[in-house]
């Protein structure tokens, strides 16, 4: 009997081991992807896993640091809000916030993660325009990326852009 629970501790423990190698996130080393990493904002969810048979998320490409990969504006809301972030090539992330200008630097991590959701095929299928016009004071999102831009008030279920949303809305000054 002593012998089954200690095989089935060990067992148990390989199993720990393995997700946490599994888990581990890999950094992105190519072209000259920033490391060093200001206060970082509140962990972001990460990429879903896509349904088997469709594509897994890939890294949207970077062409140069100047390339705006994307952008996102928040508007609305009882208070008026205006908010604005925007990720460039080199990593950094630039917000503006009731005339306050800042520039942050993203890690390898933060950065492929951002990109990973960029490149999410779902993102496809997302259409221009979501909104729920009947809502009042709903925050408004307009995102430009890709050569698209997509209106939104997170009202419709499109997980891909709820993901890519609350990932962007994370680095905006609180």
């Amino acid at each position: 009997m002593a012998v089954v629970m200690v095989a089935g501790l060990l067992a148990l423990a390989g199993c720990a081991s393995e997700q946490g190698a599994a888990g581990a996130e890999r950094t992105d080393t190519a072209a000259g992807t920033p490391t060093a990493a200001s206060p970082s904002p509140p962990a972001s969810p990460t990429p879903a896993t896509p349904p088997s048979g469709s594509p897994r998320p890939s890294p949207v490409p970077v062409t140069g640091p100047d390339q705006l990969l994307v952008t996102m504006e928040v508007t609305g809301g009882f208070a008026g809000v205006r908010k604005e972030v925007a990720l460039r090539g080199d990593g950094t992330v630039h917000t503006t916030d009731k005339g306050e200008r800042a520039v942050r630097r993203t890690s390898a991590a933060q950065f492929t993660e951002l990109r990973t959701l960029l490149g999410d095929p779902a993102l496809d299928d997302v259409s221009d325009f979501t909104k729920d016009m009947q809502a009042a004071d709903l925050f408004q999102y307009t995102l430009r990326f890709g050569g698209r831009t997509v209106r939104t008030d997170l009202s419709a279920e499109e997980p891909a852009l709820d993901r890519l949303v609350h990932a962007l809305s994370a680095w905006l000054p609180k």
